[in-house]
């Protein structure tokens, strides 16, 4: 395999599993004031995505990394061309970090509430923008004959991305609300059953328009393949859900969110970045990519540091695997 190619894997890997790991935490940060009635009830939601909040961060931190060293043209076009939208991003995030520590710091009614709403917004806007980012990569954006982006911000905002942006909205709650229905019990984990209810449905709709827009446009039988089985996943998941099979529903959705991700790469490939008022603009794997020397480098230190990074994390899943629950957290403020 040529060493491109497999970077080019390696990047959508890394990018799959940060919207499988942090996209449950987005879904769990939008659902905190949807299934709480009380502080303790919001708690219990934080506190359910406590431990590890921080560490699915990592994977898009990883996944940055990766980009710039492997395509730096990609890199470099990308993160210019898309700055106001990635800007957004980073700012949500910070403030959604700073909102778990701080929320608890002072004991009053308007100080904490002040907090769940930067969770809900720093939640809510990274989940619509990073599909909004994506589906303008697959879609293509208009660059000059040296890469540089020539649009603004506000045509990138067009109907096929925000119809994105939509669709991981929807599949990020929707999968945060599952795990809620795996982390929790009491009112909490019923209202997050209810609630997937109904959000599933409309994410199994627009997801499907989405996918197959995006297969009409640019798919190739693979990505089609990869779309159905997305489609498929998304039906159990809900299916499940119904019948209270909590962990399988969880992983149902976090199977569609991988399928559908790299769906989306693989109706990219070879391209990184189209050009859509020239083709001969585009990005591809072979005129974005670092020297062969870089990327062997590369290809020996990830083969020594991820196994690392991915056993960390299982272990860390595994030490945080039971429920939070309403007694815990009583409990803990006495």
């Amino acid at each position: 395999m040529e060493l491109e190619v497999l970077w080019f894997a390696v990047v959508a890997f890394l990018f799959i599993g940060y919207f499988i790991l942090d996209g449950f935490d987005f879904g769990v940060g939008m659902a905190l004031p949807l299934v709480s009635k009380d502080d303790t009830d919001r708690r219990v939601v934080i506190n359910a995505i406590g431990p590890v909040w921080d560490l699915n961060e990592t994977w898009v931190i990883v996944a940055g990394a990766a980009l710039f060293a492997a395509f730096p043209e990609w890199y470099a076009s990308l993160f210019s061309g898309f700055y106001l939208a990635l800007l957004l991003i980073l700012l949500a995030l910070i403030v959604r970090g700073v909102s778990f520590e701080y929320r608890h710091q002072h004991d009053s009614v308007a100080w904490r509430r002040g907090f769940d709403t930067m969770i809900v917004v720093g939640s809510a806007l990274p989940a619509l923008l990073w599909g909004v980012a994506f589906a303008n990569i697959v879609q293509g954006v208009a660059l000059d004959a040296d890469h540089n982006y020539i649009g603004g911000f506000f045509a990138l905002l067009n109907p096929y991305a925000l119809l994105g942006g939509v669709t991981t909205l929807l599949l990020f709650l929707t999968h945060g609300l599952h795990f809620l229905t795996l982390k929790t019990d009491g009112a909490v984990k019923e209202r997050a059953h209810r609630l997937a209810q109904v959000v599933g449905a409309v994410a199994i709709l627009v997801a499907a328009v989405f996918l197959v827009i995006t297969n009409l446009m640019t798919g190739t039988v693979a990505s089609w393949i990869l779309s159905a089985l997305a489609a498929v996943a998304l039906i159990a998941g809900w299916l499940l859900n119904r019948i209270r099979r909590d962990g399988w529903s969880f992983a149902a959705l976090a199977a569609t969110i991988g399928l559908a991700v790299a769906a989306l790469f693989t109706a990219l490939f070879p391209n990184v970045l189209p050009a859509s008022n020239d083709p001969a603009n585009s990005l591809t794997i072979w005129n974005a990519a670092s020297s062969d020397y870089t990327l062997t480098v590369m290809s020996w230190t990830a083969l020594i540091a991820l196994p690392v990074v991915f056993g960390y994390q299982i272990w860390t899943y595994w030490v945080f695997r039971k429920r939070v629950t309403r007694a815990n957290i009583e409990v803990a403020a006495h």
